[in-house]
């Protein structure tokens, strides 16, 4: 196994085409295919499946892909340091649900590193892609939340992926709205009582599945239900239809502005927020610092 058959490996994989990718590399496609094959003999698994929507990356493929990557940009780094005596641009990236001081604390990290020596990346996406970046290196790690309803499904996919989660802070439920709600002055509020406004949910795509679900109470019969795909909307979305929608009521009103409230709702539910990594892996320095960052906003979780 070469670092060639690994470049040419991940090229497919992104081309999701043997003739483009053999266009980008200036290599005849018959010979890609043969240092395909023959890459796959060595290993013993099959890296890519031919459907009608292209090639595509198999189970085992995009497992192989993510460590392939790691391999070649650390190489990259390598080569730029020794070889080039390039001045080496460091990497983090960090993919998250939507959680407004995840970004905060990101922003933080990225003011005392600074910009001219390091390469950043933060990802507002959807449950199932926040543990396939961490699975696949996209990202060194990814914020989310586990709590009794989802624990078990999730706790076990992380086990296959060989990851792991870290609890950072664990807090109550709260209903997110805009402050000129009918309800927004309440102290507390019942479930029952947010029947007639829309609740707001994000998006999960292919992977809908209660369980990947970034509410709690995802199993619950609302009457009426809306998806977004992004902060901007879902804010947007309250202001004009009253909607609502549940997070950990750690608000940063740094980003958002004030306009909003989060209200303790009713219940005895609770959501632990924390990390996710690849098992047996050390932060980087970066990462530790955005962990540091993360950890400032545990005493706001109520």
């Amino acid at each position: 196994m070469t670092l060639t058959q690994l470049n040419y490996a991940i090229t497919v994989a992104n081309a999701k085409s043997m003739n483009e990718a053999s266009h980008l590399l200036y290599i005849s496609q018959p010979s890609l295919s043969a240092a395909i094959k023959e890459l796959e003999e060595e290993i013993g698994i099959q890296l890519f499946r031919r459907t009608n929507r292209g090639i595509l990356l198999t189970p085992e493929g995009e497992e192989f892909i993510g460590y392939a990557r790691q391999v070649t940009e650390q190489y990259s780094l390598m080569e730029a340091r020794y070889v080039d005596k390039g001045k080496v641009r460091k990497k983090f990236s960090v993919s998250m649900q939507h959680y407004t001081f995840a970004v905060n604390a990101f922003i933080e990290t990225v003011k005392q590193f600074g910009m001219d020596e390091y390469e950043f990346a933060v990802r507002e996406t959807k449950t199932y892609d926040v543990i396939q970046d961490v699975k696949n290196f996209k990202s060194e790690m990814g914020i989310l939340y586990l709590n009794d309803f989802n624990r078990k499904v999730l706790t076990k996919l992380f086990h296959e992926y060989d990851l792991e989660f870290h609890e950072i802070l664990k807090c109550g439920i709260y209903v997110y709205l805009w402050k000129g709600h009918p309800l927004a002055d309440r102290e507390e509020i019942a479930l029952e009582e947010l029947s007639e406004y829309p609740c707001l949910s994000f998006e999960q795509g292919n992977f809908n599945s209660f369980y990947f679900a970034e509410e709690v109470l995802s199993t619950y019969e609302y009457k009426r239900l809306i998806k977004a795909n992004d902060r901007a909307t879902m804010l947007n979305l309250m202001v004009g239809l009253n909607g609502y929608t549940l997070c950990s009521g750690i608000i940063c009103e740094e980003l958002n502005g004030s306009e909003y409230r989060a209200v303790r709702l009713k219940s005895e539910e609770t959501m632990s927020i924390g990390y996710l990594s690849r098992k047996g892996t050390v932060l980087s320095p970066l990462g530790r610092k955005y962990l540091e960052e993360l950890g400032k906003w545990k005493d706001r979780g109520r």
